[in-house]
């Protein structure tokens, strides 16, 4: 799996799912979302952690992830590209972006 940092636009479906995502100029399809996650920031990094903050402040989910296989719909003449694509939703800043692809 490739590593990435780039930022993707992403319309959701009716289950709130990733539907389709715009990367690099390019949209996609998503056909099955293979796994969904939620990964949370340290618990010693955030507000809570001071001692003049008292009891530790409740964990703040950081971000949202979905690992979906997505096509490119294709014209005539080219053939159809698919890939495994790892997308995430950041809770604090509400942005999208692609952090990994397999294809």
């Amino acid at each position: 799996m490739r590593q990435y940092d780039d930022p993707v636009e992403v319309r959701r479906g009716e289950a709130e799912d990733p539907e389709q995502f715009l990367w690099r100029g390019r949209l996609w399809k998503v056909r099955a979302v293979v796994a969904h996650w939620i990964e949370t920031g340290p618990w010693w990094q955030g507000a809570g952690s001071r001692a003049e903050d008292g009891p530790l402040a409740e964990l703040v989910t950081e971000r949202e992830l979905w690992r979906v296989e997505a096509g490119r719909g294709i014209p005539a003449d080219e053939r159809e590209t698919y890939g495994v694509f790892d997308l995430s939703f950041d809770w604090t800043d509400g942005r999208w972006q692609l952090v990994g692809c397999q294809d």
